[in-house]
C-alpha cells in the first residue's frame, strides 16, 4: 500500500487480497536532514550514494546528512529515503524583462547550488498576438555543466484573468514558480537577433541561499503541511529513522528526539539516537541517559562515539547512518529477531570506538537501554548489547530486547498491509478464514526460517466489525500469539483493521502456547 498525495487529493493503493505475505522484505531507512540541493520536505528513495550526490549535492562540511548517507551505504544498506529540510532557504531568481514590468521566476530547489535558467520565444505564435509566448526552464548541474531538466511551456499569456495564465501553468512546474509582482506586458525574446536558432538564456539574476542551521523545528515540521519528519506521511512504509546532527558540534534537541520517537511508534519503525557530545565518558553517558529520562522501545542509542582509525586525535564522530545500514545488512543476510553481535555485522575497519567500555560498565548499560560500540576480531568494532531505549519498563517487558521488538514490528506491518483489503470486502463465512489463512501462512515461513523458539503459533480472525451498518466502523480483528527465539515469554497482540485506519494493542489474555497448533 502506497499513499501518493496530490493537491488534497490522497490515492491510496493497497497490497491485492489473498496476497502471499513476504517474509524477508528489504528494510527501508529514512534520514531527515540539510542538504546543498534537492526538493524541500519530499521522500526520495536513493540506493547510492551516487544518487544522494546526483540529487542533493556532495559532502557539505555545514551538514552531517552527506557522511550519514556515506556510512549508511558503506555499511550494507540499499533503501534510503532522504528528506531535505531547510531553515530560511531562497532559490535563486531569474528576471525576464517585459517592456518595463519583468517576469519573475523564482527557483522551487533552494540553495546556492541549484542552477536554473529561462528562455522565451514565439515560434508558432500569430505575429498579430501581443500576449502569448513560449517559456523554457532548464535545470543546469553545477559540476558538469550539463542540462539535467528541461520543461517547456507553450502559449503561455502574461494576463492574470487568462486561462493560460503563466504563473498556473508553472503550478505543475518541479523547478520554478511565477513571483509577484506579475508582468504588465509579455516577456521579451531571449534569442539573439541575428542568430534566431540559437538560445540565448537568461542566468539567474539573483543566486540562491542556503538559509541557516536547523532547528528543531525544522527538522520536526509540521504535520497538516506535510513538513520535517510528516513528510515520510507521503510514503508507504519505513522502518528505521535517523535525524542527523542538524549542525556542527550541535545535537537534535529533545523536541525532535521525542516528536521522531511518537511519529515512529506510530508508523511502526525504529528510531536512531546518537549519543550526545558531552557523553565523553562512561560514567557521563550513564548520568546524561538518566537525566534525559527517555524509555521508549521504539528508540535504540549506542555508546561511545567513534574515531577514524590514525585520526584518533579528532573530535569523535557519530555513527548513526552506519548503525542503520547494518541493521538492514542483518535483516537481508539473518532477520532482524538476530542481534547485531554476528559474522560480517562488523564495523568498516576504519572506524574505532572512542572508548573501551568495560563489562561491568557494559552491563550498566544494557539495563540503561544503550548498546556499547566494542571491539572486535578482524579489527572491526560490533554493536553488543542489542536492546532498546525501552529500559524494561514497557507494558511488555520483552520489547527491551532490540531483536524481540523488531521482530514484531516487522510481524505487526506486514498483516496490517497485507490484510487492509479484508475492510472493503463483503462480509462472508469465508472473510475471517482467508484472513487467518493468509497469516497462518506468513508465520510459518517465519518458523521456518528460525524466528520462533518453536513451531507453535495462534492466530485468529474475528470479522465481526463488518455487521455495522455504518462504513467507518466496518473491519476486521486478528490476534497473534507467538514466541520469539531468544525470548522468555511469548509475546501476543491484536491488528484491529478498520476503514479510518490500524489500531495494534497488546493482548493481556492470550491463548496459551502449549494450546497452540
Amino acid at each position: 500500500m502506497s499513499d501518493a498525495v496530490d493537491r488534497g487529493i490522497t490515492v491510496t493503493e493497497m497490497t491485492a487480497m489473498d496476497q502471499s505475505i513476504d517474509v524477508s522484505p528489504e528494510t527501508t531507512a529514512a534520514f531527515v536532514g540539510r542538504a546543498l540541493r534537492g526538493p524541500l520536505n519530499v521522500p526520495l528513495l536513493i540506493h547510492s550514494f551516487g544518487d544522494f550526490r546526483r540529487r542533493f549535492g556532495d559532502v557539505w562540511t555545514r551538514s552531517s546528512l552527506a557522511p550519514a548517507v556515506k556510512q549508511f551505504f558503506e555499511h550494507g544498506g540499499k533503501n534510503l529515503y532522504v528528506v531535505r529540510v531547510a531553515n530560511n532557504a531562497r532559490g535563486a531568481m531569474i528576471c525576464l524583462p517585459a517592456s518595463g514590468s519583468a517576469l519573475v521566476v523564482r527557483a522551487l530547489e533552494p540553495g546556492s547550488t541549484e542552477r536554473i535558467r529561462a528562455a522565451v520565444d514565439y515560434d508558432g505564435i500569430d505575429p498579430d498576438n501581443a500576449e502569448l509566448f513560449n517559456l523554457t526552464l532548464q535545470r543546469i548541474d553545477p559540476d558538469t555543466g550539463l542540462v539535467t531538466d528541461q520543461e517547456m511551456f507553450r502559449r503561455a499569456n502574461y494576463r492574470e484573468d487568462a486561462e493560460n495564465f503563466v504563473a498556473d501553468l508553472l503550478l505543475t512546474s518541479t523547478l520554478a514558480r511565477v513571483e509577484h509582482p506579475y508582468p504588465t506586458h509579455r516577456p521579451e525574446l531571449t534569442f539573439g537577433a541575428d542568430v534566431p536558432f540559437n538560445v540565448a538564456y537568461a542566468e539567474h539574476s539573483q543566486q540562491g541561499s542556503d538559509g541557516q542551521e536547523l532547528s528543531d523545528y525544522d527538522l520536526v515540521g509540521s504535520r497538516m503541511r506535510g513538513t520535517g519528519i510528516f513528510s515520510l506521511g507521503q510514503v508507504d512504509r519505513f522502518d528505521l529513522l535517523y535525524l542527523p546532527p542538524p549542525g556542527k558540534g550541535r545535537d537534535p534537541g529533545p523536541a525532535s528526539l521525542l516528536a521522531a520517537e511518537l511519529y515512529c511508534r506510530q508508523r511502526g519503525a525504529m528510531l536512531v539516537v546518537d549519543p550526545p557530545t558531552d557523553w565523553v565518558t562512561p560514567a557521563k553517558a550513564v548520568a546524561g541517559i538518566r537525566r534525559m529520562g527517555l524509555a521508549s522501545p521504539s528508540m535504540v542509542g549506542y555508546f561511545p562515539r567513534m574515531y577514524r582509525r590514525r585520526d584518533e586525535d579528532s573530535v569523535p564522530r557519530v555513527v548513526g547512518g552506519a548503525l542503520a545500514g547494518l541493521l538492514c545488512k542483518l535483516d537481508r543476510t539473518y532477520g532482524p529477531w538476530h542481534d547485531l553481535d554476528q559474522r560480517g555485522m562488523g564495523f568498516n575497519r576504519e572506524l574505532v570506538p572512542a572508548f573501551d567500555v568495560s563489562e561491568a560498565d557494559g552491563q550498566v548499560f544494557a539495563r540503561e537501554g544503550l548498546n556499547v560500540l566494542a571491539k572486535g576480531p578482524a579489527g572491526r568494532a560490533r554493536l553488543c548489547g542489542s536492546v532498546t531505549m525501552g529500559r524494561g519498563r514497557e507494558s511488555h517487558r520483552s520489547y527491551a530486547s532490540l531483536a524481540v521488538r523488531r521482530l514484531c514490528l516487522r510481524i505487526i506491518n506486514s498483516i496490517e498491509q497485507a490484510t487492509r483489503w479484508a475492510v472493503f470486502e463483503r462480509d462472508d463465512c469465508e472473510l475471517a478464514e482467508r484472513i487467518r489463512s493468509q497469516v497462518v501462512a506468513f508465520l510459518s515461513g517465519l518458523a521456518n526460517m528460525g524466528a520462533f523458539e518453536n513451531d507453535r503459533f495462534f492466530v485468529d480472525c474475528d470479522t465481526g466489525l463488518s455487521h455495522r451498518t455504518d462504513s467507518l466502523g466496518r473491519g476486521v480483528t486478528v490476534l497473534v500469539v507467538f514466541h520469539p527465539v531468544g525470548c522468555r515469554e511469548a509475546v501476543s497482540f491484536t491488528l484491529h483493521q478498520a476503514v479510518s485506519g490500524c489500531r495494534v494493542v497488546t493482548t493481556a489474555f492470550a491463548p496459551v502456547m502449549e494450546h497452540c497448533a
